[in-house]
């Protein structure tokens, strides 16, 4: 198979909803796999599709285009003093019960324990998260509509 024809196929994959290829000729078999994009904090996502050759190829035959950084958003570390409130969950986190609705807390809002104070989705199921201290909001850790992972700090109440 000649370069041309593979680096046209690499496109071809690259810009379609195909996520694997596989070709096989008299000259050998190519397996063209698209990488998904890793979402880890400050590492390089590969903007290339993967190439498995079972046929030697030149070694200047494929050379990943440039990388592009992860779209990740990091929190600010809580504050020292209060507690923390953790996400249960992986999800998407919500300040509100629908857009345009008033938030459950804002920063100086007095809670109770058990109270409401955001909404996390998960599987498409929507999740209440309540405090599980009494106290005041002293800090919001996160963007509504941002995407959390287990244990992620949401909230810290003193």
């Amino acid at each position: 198979m000649d370069l041309r024809k593979l680096k046209t196929l690499i496109d071809l994959v690259s810009e379609s909803n195909v996520s694997e290829l596989e070709i096989t000729e008299a000259e050998g078999k190519v397996r063209i796999v698209k990488a998904a994009p890793m979402q880890v904090a400050h590492a390089p996502v590969l903007a290339a599709p993967v190439v498995h050759a079972v046929a030697p190829l030149p070694s200047n035959a494929l050379t990943p285009t440039a990388a592009a950084p992860a779209a990740a958003v990091v929190a600010p570390a809580p504050a020292e003093a209060g507690h923390t409130v953790k996400s249960p969950m992986v999800g998407t986190f919500y300040r509100s019960s629908s857009p345009g609705a008033k938030a459950f807390v804002e920063v100086g809002d007095a809670i109770k324990a058990g109270e409401t104070v955001c909404i996390i989705e998960a599987m498409k199921i929507l999740n209440e998260i309540e405090a599980d201290t009494s106290g005041t909001v002293v800090q919001i850790l996160c963007e509504n509509g941002q995407a959390v992972e287990y244990g992620q700090p949401l909230f810290v109440i003193e």
